[in-house]
């Protein structure tokens, strides 16, 4: 691929894909290594830059994770994040000890505005900190640029070699101008052009799919999710007819959303696809009989959804290509980029097996986050409300319902979520929310209703800012709107007696509910 890229090294941090996606969004290419990677390779990239990310180590210990000096003297800038600028300075001469106050949260820092990565920010700016060690003395020849009150070396730069650390986080949006200092970093220092686009991409990558499949067969799990619609819709236009898309409903989708996948990619739709429903609703339901775990349930969905398709592709036959819907963010949890925990296997979006009968998979997504797979998305036509329907696990309704999933309370969750999203849009918040759902806990409690006792389910509501899904904050969404949603699910859904708000961010909590 010849284009500008930014390469970040992992050393373990939680934000790695964050960082990546910030660089992404200022039209820079990005992509994640580990600390490992040899450095010959990383001279072979030719990057305009290298990002180290932070970690959980403290950089002076005994095999913590490390780079060689020769990183320093590529004559590429570098810029250290949290604990990428404490091991810079490590490396290069500094001194990094025990903080002796620990910086968490949010953290007023005052910046030299004479620096190229501040020209453009507030002299005080709220910045997000998380670390408990810090540089004590920067290296030989870099000056601080940046300071807290507990914190003397909050930014040190080396201007002449383009080396430059950050102790705080400006990847994440607590630091409130962090765009802008890692858009400075990528301009200003790295001398970056910006030629990342997504028309671009969607237009080499139909050419390069139709160059690759020939006069093949294709064959696509289709969940009508964002990720495996815009796969779909890229195949369909680069191969037209030989691709066949298999759409397995489960029985835990949102309610009506089988008929509306079917009616966008069935064979009234626009586009030009072999389309096979499978509604394996009652299938699914027996095998989740009396499981209460959420792991054990998702095993159960994933490998059933794994039979049922692999019986469907039997019936098709043999095929040359399968279509996978993986993402960058699937990669790099999968452990093939930088220093994740393996989160989830990489060949299988949806779990699916690896002896189908095919010759190679196809992922023409694998290097796109979410927000620019929705891009992509418009830039080939597909319906908004397709491309911005809000993000669903694959496991479905199965890991929104707390306990044993039946059918009955799948309708609770069903009708709940529904009417929760019909009023999300009535009120014109549906766009501006990152995601919201409504979870049906597993508490049972006493009402009243009709002069009536009751003894009832509560429902849960869910709603999160977010851009990145890795961080996250509880929505503010108007008590009007919380109150006409509680209303008509009390009285519209059967079997619900109370509806509570969650207001928990991530961290500490996740988003979904199991």
């Amino acid at each position: 691929m010849n284009q500008e890229k930014i390469i970040v090294i992992d050393f373990g941090g939680q934000y790695n894909q964050l960082v990546a996606r910030r660089v992404r969004e200022a039209n820079v290419y990005c992509e994640i290594y580990s600390y490992r990677t040899d450095i010959e390779k990383i001279k072979a990239m030719n990057p305009k830059g290298i990002i180290l990310t932070g970690g959980p180590n403290s950089c002076y210990e005994e095999g913590a994770p490390t780079c060689s000096r020769e990183l320093f003297e590529m004559g590429v800038p570098v810029l250290g994040l949290c604990y990428g600028a404490q091991l810079m300075n490590h490396v290069l001469g500094g001194h990094v000890c025990k903080a002796p106050v620990r910086e968490y949260g949010k953290i007023e820092v005052t910046v030299d505005k004479s620096s190229k990565l501040f020209g453009d920010v507030s002299e005080k700016t709220i910045c997000w900190m998380s670390h408990n060690d810090y540089i004590e003395k920067q290296a030989p020849g870099f000056r601080i640029t940046g300071y807290t009150a507990d914190c003397p070396v909050a930014v040190a730069e080396c201007e002449e070699k383009k080396l430059y650390a950050i102790q705080y986080h400006p990847e994440v949006l607590h630091t409130q101008e962090g765009s802008k200092m890692l858009r400075n970093f990528i301009y200003e220092v790295c001398g970056c052009e910006g030629t990342w686009k997504m028309d671009t991409f969607v237009e080499n990558s139909i050419k390069a799919i139709r160059e690759k499949v020939g006069d093949g067969k294709v064959l696509c799990a289709l969940s009508g999710g964002v990720d495996s619609s815009v796969a779909a819709v890229m195949l369909a236009k680069a191969v037209g007819d030989q691709l066949t898309c298999v759409f397995v409903d489960h029985g835990l989708l949102r309610k009506n959303e089988g008929d509306e996948v079917e009616e966008v990619f069935g064979p009234n739709g626009p586009y030009n696809l072999n389309f096979i429903r499978v509604n394996a609703q009652e299938r699914f339901y027996s095998k989740l009989k009396g499981v209460e775990e959420p792991e054990r349930k998702r095993k159960i969905i994933g490998e059933e959804f794994i039979r049922v398709f692999e019986e469907e592709a039997k019936k098709i036959g043999a095929v040359d290509f399968l279509v996978q819907g993986t993402i960058y963010p699937d990669v790099v949890e999968s452990g093939l980029g930088g220093e994740s925990v393996v989160i989830k296997s990489h060949h299988n979006v949806g779990g699916l097996p690896d002896y189908v009968d095919f010759k190679e998979i196809i992922e023409p997504l694998r290097d796109l986050f979410k927000d620019e797979v929705r891009k992509a998305g418009l830039e080939m036509g597909i319906p908004e409300k397709l491309v911005f329907r809000q993000p669903f696990p694959g496991p479905g309704l199965g890991i929104r319902i707390i306990g044993e999933v039946t059918p009955e309370k799948v309708q609770i969750v069903q009708d709940a979520d529904y009417i929760y999203r019909e009023e999300i849009a009535k009120a014109g918040l549906d766009r501006g929310i990152g995601q919201y759902f409504a979870a049906l806990t597993n508490m049972r409690s006493v009402g009243v209703m009709g002069d009536e006792r009751t003894y009832d389910y509560a429902i849960a509501l869910r709603a999160v800012n977010t851009i990145d899904f890795m961080t996250a904050e509880a929505a503010e969404i108007p008590w009007e709107v919380l109150g006409k949603v509680s209303s008509r699910i009390v009285n519209e859904v059967k079997h619900v007696n109370r509806v509570l708000y969650d207001c928990t961010g991530k961290p500490p909590a996740t988003i979904e509910f199991e």
